[in-house]
């Protein structure tokens, strides 16, 4: 059996546009070019039958080693804790006050994005401490 190479992340959500530039943001990560023919998604995305504009958006590691980030429109809403977040590792490495000051540093940058602080764990003896957060959406995540 061959191993598996490559993985894409899925997100469901409201609206995926927005989220994906969120998390492009977030990461350094790019929205993909258009499909060949169209200059824009946008141009792209009103060829679409009503009910399916608007409802996915991509956003890629322009390295190519990250995961590619898919957004897709769901009718409901989020109604309880993620079973599956991303850590965003920005402290490795550090530890103690240094490490929450990057941690709390890059806490604001991205609460100046629309994320929402949810709380600081502190380093317990066996986990370094990380901080909570929240996209756009209310999709946990961590900074790490």
């Amino acid at each position: 059996m061959a191993s598996v190479r490559q993985i894409q992340v899925t997100f469901d959500c409201t609206e995926p546009e927005r989220v994906a530039r969120f998390w492009c943001e977030v990461l350094g990560y790019v929205v993909p070019p258009p499909p060949e023919g169209f200059a824009t998604w946008d141009e792209f995305d009103r060829t679409l039958p009503p009910e399916h504009q608007g409802a996915a958006f991509a956003c890629a590691d322009p390295t190519g080693v990250g995961p590619r980030l898919f957004f897709q429109r769901v009718p409901e809403g989020k109604v309880v804790k993620n079973r599956l977040h991303l850590d965003v590792r920005v402290g490795t490495g550090l530890v103690g006050d240094e490490r929450v000051a990057v941690l709390e540093a890059e806490c604001a940058r991205l609460v100046a994005l629309g994320a929402v602080r949810v709380r600081l764990l502190r380093a317990d003896g066996v986990n370094e401490s990380c901080l909570v957060m929240q996209d756009v959406e209310g999709n946990e995540f961590c900074l790490d």
